[in-house]
């Protein structure tokens, strides 16, 4: 596999090899049992487990999480995900009977199958979490894998690559290393299937790519995920919330809320309950922010993206009601909320990925809704409401690949529900079972008797 002393060449040729092995392997694995893909990945799991410490050094040498958040979401989320699919598999992989209409006596079912040999492209956001996670849908599926982390995180990428090598021969999975020209040389091949996490910009051309050889495609993307505070609502405990959410790997998170709707006379107190969670969980008794505490900007060109956004809302009228401060020389940009912040700034046009958070006020439920419903669909929308017909009215008049109500995170959190976006957001869903279907063809059989 790939190094620092290869050439383009080099690199060329050992994709091209691993592919031409997995292609010819991909039928054994294709047939193997419940019990042979269960024994794989409880390997892979024990290796995660004894690289557990490895793991955390390597995501914090490249992005400087709080080890907390690294420890839960790049090794405990990835083990439970895992044991999820070792739990079920042998119900996933049991054939759905269907009874023929025409001749009741024939037999039909439908099977689960691997999709073939599989491309996974990971983000830097949460570098294995999303890499290892989708890897142990397609082992429990029966595929084989060539599996690409981003360079932004080789730290991640070579304990990623250990941990695989330990556990698969190249014939089944194969981690590569390098930058974007690996990821382009990867995309040239006819793949069955390709699994994507990152942008919209990035997702296009990955379908594009996917289209010329017709595999298949799942799109995990991102885009604006929509928050709408209703009458009624706890504003309080909606603030502290938002603030936790804007503060989780600083903002890094494609389900991470983007623009908040409030009532007029719910800006106040929803400005005080977001401060009072930030310097509470952020700041020490000198006034200092814990840098240790939340996620630096993963490099200097989204510092300079993020900090543009927010001088654009600044220039034209926006409020800083709490943070503000940019560390440049730290890449750290502190929980920041904005008020009076208007559709013409670019903050409510482009996706923020950052620890800002624009507020608007609204007249009506109609109003928030109209906003929502007039821009590209969202990975997520959050709505807050003690009226149930209200959050029905929302849920019914907007779409996006999922909701949480009274809430942040918890349709992702779920594993038992589907992870996915629709249209600009993403295309495709997976997690626990859906994870299993979205690298299995549903195959049609039909048995005359």
């Amino acid at each position: 596999m790939t190094s620092a002393t290869q050439t383009a060449a080099d690199v060329s040729k050992d994709i091209s090899r691993i592919f031409a092995l997995q292609q010819a392997h991909q039928w054994d694995v294709k047939a193997s049992s419940a019990a042979d893909r269960k024994a794989k990945l409880t390997r892979f799991k024990a290796s995660i487990e004894a690289h557990a410490d490895d793991i955390v050094k390597a995501v914090l040498e490249d992005t400087r999480k709080p080890e907390g958040e690294i420890r839960v979401t790049e090794v405990l989320n990835i083990l439970s995900n895992i044991q999820l699919n070792i739990d079920s598999l042998d119900d996933w992989m049991t054939p759905t009977e269907v009874t023929p209409t025409r001749v009741q006596t024939d037999k039909a079912r439908i099977v689960y199958e691997a999709r073939g040999v599989c491309l996974i492209l990971g983000p830097w956001n949460f570098p294995l979490g999303l890499v290892f996670g989708p890897l142990a849908a397609a082992i429990a599926a029966g595929n084989c894998c060539m599996v690409k982390l981003t360079d932004l995180c080789p730290a991640t990428a070579r304990i990623a690559k250990k941990i695989v090598e330990e556990v698969f021969e190249e014939k089944e999975v194969a981690v590569f290393e390098g930058d974007v020209s690996v990821a382009t040389a990867l995309l040239e091949l006819p793949f069955n299937h390709i699994f994507f996490t990152g942008s919209t910009r990035v997702g296009k051309l990955v379908m594009a790519a996917a289209a010329k050889h017709l595999a298949t495609v799942t799109l995990e993307l991102g885009g604006k995920s929509p928050v709408i505070i209703d009458e009624g609502a706890d504003v309080g405990a909606i603030g502290a919330a938002l603030a936790g959410a804007k503060q989780f790997n600083g903002g890094q998170a494609c389900i991470c809320p983007d623009y908040v709707f409030v009532k007029e006379e719910q800006k106040g107190p929803l400005v005080e309950a977001f401060k009072a969670n930030v310097q509470a969980n952020l700041y020490g008794e000198d006034g200092a922010i814990n840098k240790s505490a939340i996620a630096q900007i993963v490099n200097k060109g989204n510092f300079d993206r993020v900090k543009g956004l927010f001088d654009d809302a600044v220039a034209q009228g926006a409020t800083v009601a709490v943070g503000g401060t940019f560390d440049e020389a730290d890449l750290t940009v502190h929980p920041t909320l904005l008020t009076d912040v208007t559709p013409q700034m670019k903050i409510l046009q482009e996706e923020i990925f950052a620890p800002l958070l624009p507020v608007m006020t609204y007249d009506s439920l109609d109003q928030a809704i109209g906003y929502i419903e007039a821009r590209d669909k969202p990975l997520a929308l959050y709505v807050f409401s003690p009226n149930e017909a209200n959050v029905e009215k929302v849920l019914q008049r907007t779409s996006s690949g999922g909701a949480t109500v009274n809430g942040v995170f918890s349709h992702y959190l779920e594993n038992r529900l589907p992870f996915g976006g629709v249209n600009g957001s993403g295309q495709g869903s997976y997690h626990g079972y859906f994870g299993f279907k979205a690298f299995s063809h549903e195959r049609a059989v039909y048995l005359h008797q």
